[in-house]
């Protein structure tokens, strides 16, 4: 472990639970880049995920040699079909399934405090 993740780890747990949730959307992800616009998309017993990862280099450890594309967060929230969600890091030490409707709230809050509290 580095120093500049024991401090990432310390100001992380200083965070409410929503102010973790805004710093998430902003961070970048890697996935495997299919022939046409869209998301390779694995069905498991937690249902429809479509493996993310948080370098190209863990992408290339799953994956192999492949065309990729990379997004934000925020961005891949959107462009999901409904109902499937991201599993980052499938090989990783500690893979998890981000909670995209959590990730929507946290969207919505932010427009209406952009917006002067009102909701559009």
């Amino acid at each position: 472990m580095t120093l500049q993740d024991l401090v990432r780890r310390e100001m992380t747990a200083r965070m409410s639970p929503e102010e973790r949730l805004i710093a998430a959307r902003s961070a970048r992800l890697y996935f495997q880049r299919p022939e046409a616009p869209g998301f390779f998309v694995s069905e498991t017993e937690a249902g429809p995920v479509v493996p993310v990862f948080t370098s190209w280099e863990r992408l290339a450890l799953f994956a192999g040699a492949c065309a990729w594309a990379s997004t934000t967060v925020a961005d891949l929230v959107e462009l999901l079909p409904e109902g499937v969600r991201p599993l980052v890091d499938p090989l990783g030490p500690r893979p998890s399934l981000l909670d995209v409707e959590a990730l929507r709230v946290v969207e919505v809050a932010d427009e209406r405090s952009a917006n002067g509290g009102i909701e559009k």
